[in-house]
């Protein structure tokens, strides 16, 4: 079983009524939703105003995957926080860093660079899956679109990633690396950029597809987290009597 953990700022969404007919229950509702279909996920959810940021130790050690959404209120996060979740990436949980998650302290930390880009709002976005030999595209078409997106363009200021995954054109004519994997200490990390508050992104089949091939993909495995497999229950020399 793994263990998903998925961090919401979960302000838009109680602030804005316009948001909120989008996402009634928050984005991280949205997202809890599909993935908890998954017989193979065990899904819980933490918000910005909980105690700790929802990111108690005990919660951030016992995550396989942790999930990021945040946008304006990256700043609030404390830098002991952020740093738990950084350390916990290295030791070998997953980090899945959706949308504007490029300004969290967590991602630049594991980055090490600003990690700006251009913007500028509402236009429809085709994704281009480049790399359909990889995990996070099984079941993913050549290419896919948004109505109706936030533009993100060129040049991300990100390090050269393991691979790069999925490429967006915008209507105005803008392309941007969309799905990008690193792999830092232990961790997997994959950057994926739709998902703007004020559209209905995660709602679309493709995009919660990519999500969950992206959570299997990026999970805590044994051996990227420097543990040994436990000894079976039974000796094996019990087995010979």
């Amino acid at each position: 079983m793994t263990n998903v953990l998925i961090w919401n700022e979960f302000r838009h969404e109680r602030l804005r009524e316009d948001i909120k007919q989008v996402y009634p229950d928050g984005i991280h509702g949205v997202l809890e939703g599909f993935l908890a279909a998954e017989a193979d996920l065990r899904v819980a959810c933490a918000t910005l105003d909980e105690p700790e940021c929802g990111l108690t130790r005990e919660r951030v050690d016992a995550a396989d995957v942790i999930i990021w959404w945040g946008h304006s209120a990256h700043g609030e996060v404390p830098d002991a926080i952020a740093e738990r979740v950084t350390e916990s990436v290295l030791k070998g949980c997953g980090l899945i860093a959706l949308h504007s998650a490029h300004e969290s302290k967590p991602f630049k930390r594991l980055m090490g660079t600003a990690c700006n880009l251009r913007w500028r709002a509402n236009d429809r976005e085709r994704v281009f899956a480049i790399a359909q030999h990889h995990p996070i595209c099984r079941g993913i078409p050549e290419y896919f679109e948004i109505p109706n997106e936030e533009m993100y363009g060129e040049k991300f200021d990100v390090p050269n990633p393991t691979e790069v995954i999925f490429i967006s054109w915008f209507a105005g004519g803008e392309v941007f690396r969309s799905g990008l994997t690193y792999e830092r200490g232990y961790g997997k990390i994959f950057y994926f950029r739709p998902g703007h508050e004020e559209y209905p992104t995660y709602k679309i089949p493709e995009v919660q597809t990519v999500i969950k091939n992206a959570v299997h993909w990026a999970a805590r495995t044994n051996a990227r987290s420097g543990l040994t497999s436990p000894e079976p229950a039974v000796p094996p020399e019990s087995l010979l009597k």
